[in-house]
């Protein structure tokens, strides 16, 4: 396994700066950001996929730090009943960057549309009541299934062979029986990028998880939540109650470390050995307590020690 960084943890760095901060503190691979949910810092999507000299010079400062450029990340909302069509051209421009730069994985999100084809926002079901929600969703998988087919296809046409799904709430995909289901129905090259963030706060077994999925575990995000029990017991994981601070909150995002100890994540990376992953540990700093470049100093000391 090597240390990895999303670089949008360090989004206030320009990309030179970015680039010398990672090869300071050893990190090997990058995962870059091409749109969608992120503004992109550290990469402009069309001067790159159009422009062959700027992307030569782009790519050659990474290699020159001595690191990888193992993936673009296009998370977006291709299901969105407005974003949609906008998003899914930002996945195809990333899998059309990710051939010319020789890059073989995309981290993406599955997404999830509306309740009938006269929404506006997408329709999250997650509850099997009252019936007639059963029929909408049934009706959201044919959607998403005839989308992925098709950008399954696009991608294996362009070497891309790995989609790695962030399984994350608010999409069709966000745990396993339902990444598994898209990856049954489209293929091989549907997988997961194994973020145990959004699973803790859900109540998931993570290392349970990670052996269901099994070879489909393609990438890993390396973010940890802090469950607070005192919180949760009063409204539960789902509270749309806008919080006075972090510690008011049922779940927070944190630095590795800060939510779940070191014994918890040796036990995580034993799960991941154990299914033969071997790939990166991409740090995503999201800890509004640690911001930035301090998060991932620390997330990257604790990652080194586990290894």
């Amino acid at each position: 396994m090597q240390i990895g960084l999303y670089s949008d943890s360090v989004g206030d760095l320009a990309f030179d700066d970015m680039l010398k901060f990672a090869q300071s503190l050893g990190v090997e691979t990058l995962e870059i950001a091409t749109g969608g949910q992120s503004r992109a810092p550290h990469l402009n999507l069309d001067h790159l996929l159009f422009d062959a000299d700027a992307r030569s010079e782009w790519l050659k400062k990474i290699h020159s730090r001595g690191l990888v450029l193992e993936s673009l990340n296009c998370s977006a909302f291709p299901l969105h009943p407005r974003l949609g069509p906008a998003h899914q051209e930002i996945i195809r421009k990333t899998i059309l960057l990710a051939e010319q730069l020789g890059v073989h994985s995309i981290i993406s999100q599955s997404g999830c549309p509306g309740d009938s084809p006269q929404a506006r926002l997408p329709h999250w079901i997650v509850y099997r009541w009252p019936p007639e929600y059963l029929e909408v969703l049934e009706w959201q998988w044919q959607q998403a299934i005839d989308l992925w087919r098709d950008l399954a296809a696009f991608a294996t046409d362009h070497g891309i062979n790995r989609i790695c799904f962030e399984l994350h709430p608010l999409n069709l995909a966000y745990n396993v029986p339902t990444l598994l289901r898209l990856r049954n129905a489209v293929g091989p090259s549907i997988g997961a990028n194994f973020d145990p963030s959004h699973l803790m706060w859900q109540g998931m077994d993570i290392p349970a998880c990670i052996k269901a999925l099994g070879d489909a575990v393609f990438h890993v995000h390396i973010k940890d939540t802090r469950i607070d029990p005192q919180a949760v017991a009063l409204a539960g994981v789902l509270d749309t109650t806008a919080p006075r601070s972090i510690a008011d909150q049922a779940w927070a995002f944190r630095t590795i470390g800060h939510g779940h100890d070191e014994l918890w994540w040796r036990g995580f990376l034993d799960a991941l050995r154990t299914v033969g992953y071997d790939g990166p540990l991409s740090i995503e700093n999201e800890d509004a307590l640690l911001p930035g470049a301090e998060g991932v100093r620390r997330a990257v000391t604790f990652l080194r020690d586990l290894i």
